[in-house]
């Protein structure tokens, strides 16, 4: 890829960002990511993945402002426009697009492409480990979600009994699964090597949480 058309795509990728999660940091990690996973694919078009890469979560401002919407298929639809007003080929705009309409962990869009397994990877490696603890926490918060519910007996949930928003219920909804849905073996790889880490952070703060709510009952011998 030119350094020129590099640079295009990503001064229109700054101007979609906000400065949450899923700000340009997280772009260009998982863009590093990606070329990393590639040096182990075979017939990987490089400008295609660098353009998904780039432009993947530029729908993220209009799902944020209306979550009815899906910001793979907004950034999709955006990145195409994009693409086609700048003089680029029907085809590579397409492939680009289809990269980014298939990179949601909850979507219904499968990745069929190299370049859209490798970008869904990628995507999905920066919610692995420690970075995808802390960005998770992060987003939450930016949401002003809590951290964990609790059940009508003031109950820690741990999160796959949880049926609100939570820290541990998109810890077990989310994270926990997201190396299962993994599409390369590089990419497998990584995501693995990092797992321990959220794993831990995950128990311990159930186990120092509900440590803390058995003690609620001494609260009785305090009130008359």
């Amino acid at each position: 890829m030119k350094k020129e058309t590099f640079k295009l795509l990503e001064s229109y990728m700054l101007s979609c960002m906000d400065n949450n999660a899923h700000d340009k940091e997280h772009i260009y990690r998982v863009l590093y990511t990606a070329l990393d996973i590639a040096q182990s694919e075979e017939n990987v078009n490089g400008d295609i993945l660098i353009a998904a890469c780039l432009l993947h979560d530029i729908g993220r401002k209009e799902q944020f402002e209306n979550p009815k919407l899906c910001h793979a298929e907004v950034g999709a639809k955006k990145a195409y426009n994009f693409l086609i007003e700048n003089g680029f080929e029907n085809e590579f705009a397409a492939a680009v697009s289809d990269c980014i309409s298939a990179h949601r962990f909850r979507g219904n869009n499968p990745p069929k492409t190299i370049e859209a397994k490798i970008l869904f990877d990628s995507d999905k490696i920066d919610v692995a480990g420690t970075m995808g603890i802390a960005r998770t926490l992060y987003y939450n918060s930016y949401l002003g979600e809590p951290l964990y519910n609790l059940d009508e007996n003031k109950n820690v949930l741990k999160g796959e009994d949880d049926n609100g928003v939570s820290f541990f219920q998109e810890y077990k909804f989310k994270l926990e699964k997201v190396y299962s849905k993994l599409q390369t073996k590089r990419g497998k790889e990584i995501a693995e090597s990092r797992r321990k880490s959220a794993e831990d952070f995950y128990n311990s703060m159930l186990s120092e949480v509900c440590e803390t709510y058995e003690a609620k009952n001494h609260l009785k011998s305090y009130l008359v």
